[in-house]
């Protein structure tokens, strides 16, 4: 059958924690989000999810063509030609026992309607964490698209839930009834399509977006939250310089140059003064260089963060992206490229761990369990971080028989 396979893992980081950890079985599981403050839906673990990510995606590969990563904990896929039920039951199973992560595993003729069904799977014990749209009663797929609330939809978002809502549009079966033409001229292209996926014609593409790989066709961002607020110039800077090499470090894992560089910060928005600032920087020429990269995000952060105010996070952010493999320009221009100074680091880093050795000062240097983040004061508190059992050797999972 044409159409998409969605694998979506269930409650993802909770369920990585319970992998090693079986005590955890059957009982309630929270993760904190980083800096230890509040409990959502972000990882504080990230090394051990990320690990686990890959083996549950190399797991599914076996089964499954086109994998396109749309997170960290699910994943679109081309259906076989035949046995699809079948199929997503198998990776189901086989993801569950070689990784120790339920998965949701759902098929349907276009993404958003795969999402739909499979918000749906998730809260439908009978399906056993499969479903196909094709062989659904075509009255049960009509309840469950009037089941779901319009802001639920993927692509709708809440900016546009109350603007639908006015029009009668509540939920994702009366969104499929709207005229594809009068959506694009009142809400745009984006919304016009996400009618059409829900009417059956598949028109979304994960183009430029490969979570798993790594890979961005359009930014690279990297930014974090201070274990404690920064009011000195120099602190910021030095979070600004790391957080800039570890952007540029993926850049060029990509092969990519960047013409556009920007950083961004603000202070708390729960205090009365919040604020954000932030201005963008462009080098002469696109560059994959680490020290110009990061020279260009410490100045526009000179010059647009004022000293004296409690910023509580930053980030870097590389745009207007470039393969440097086919990047062409006149005679005797081109780009600003690394000379191999990104590669020694990266053999560094390699060898003794991440945030060994960098450019310039940011106390670059971790200790003990943050052994894996920059040393400095203003580095993101982890003070209650799981176990790193599939990255660590000293934090290695330990079973005993009994």
């Amino acid at each position: 059958m044409n159409g998409f396979v969605l694998a979506d893992a269930d409650s993802f980081y909770a369920s990585c924690e319970r992998v090693f950890d079986p005590k955890l079985m059957g009982r309630p599981v929270v993760v904190l989000s980083n800096n230890d403050g509040c409990v959502v839906a972000r990882s504080s673990n990230y090394e051990l999810y990320a690990s686990l990510s890959r083996r549950m995606m190399s797991v599914m590969d076996r089964y499954m063509a086109g994998r396109g990563a749309y997170s960290i904990d699910e994943c679109f896929l081309m259906p076989p030609d035949h046995a699809v039920d079948t199929t997503c039951r198998l990776m189901r199973t086989a993801v569950l026992r070689g990784v120790g992560v339920p998965v949701t595993v759902t098929c349907a003729p276009t993404r958003t309607l795969a999402k739909i069904l499979s918000h749906w799977a998730k809260h439908t014990p009978a399906t056993g964490g499969v479903a196909v749209w094709d062989g659904l009663p075509a009255g049960l797929t009509e309840e469950i698209m009037a089941a779901t609330p319009v802001g639920e939809v993927w692509g709708v978002g809440r900016l546009l839930e109350p603007k639908l809502m006015g029009l009668n549009a509540t939920t994702a079966l009366r969104l499929r009834g709207m005229d594809p033409a009068f959506v694009r001229r009142r809400f745009g292209l984006n919304l016009m399509r996400t009618v059409l996926e829900l009417q059956g014609t598949p028109c979304i593409s994960l183009d430029g977006f490969d979570a798993i790989k790594g890979r961005r066709e359009h930014q690279i961002m990297c930014s974090r939250m201070f274990g404690h607020s920064i009011t000195k110039m120099e602190e910021l800077a030095g979070a600004v310089s790391v957080y800039a090499q570890q952007a540029t470090a993926r850049l060029l894992r990509q092969h990519g140059l960047t013409r556009l560089i920007g950083v961004w910060c603000a202070t708390s928005p729960f205090r009365d003064d919040y604020r954000i600032a932030g201005g963008y920087g462009r080098p002469l020429d696109p560059t994959d260089d680490p020290i110009t990269v990061s020279r260009i995000a410490v100045d526009v952060a000179r010059a647009h963060a004022r000293p004296g105010y409690r910023w509580v996070r930053a980030g870097v952010m590389l745009s207007d992206l470039a393969d440097r493999d086919h990047f062409d320009t006149l005679d005797g221009l081109g780009p600003v490229r690394d000379r191999g100074l990104s590669e020694a680091l990266d053999a560094v880093n390699r060898k003794f761990g991440t945030m060994h050795a960098g450019i310039g000062w940011g106390d670059i240097r971790g200790q003990g369990r943050a052994d894996a983040e920059t040393g400095g004061t203003w580095r993101t508190r982890r003070g209650r971080l799981s176990p790193r059992a599939t990255t660590r050797w000293d934090e290695i999972a330990v079973a005993h028989a009994r």
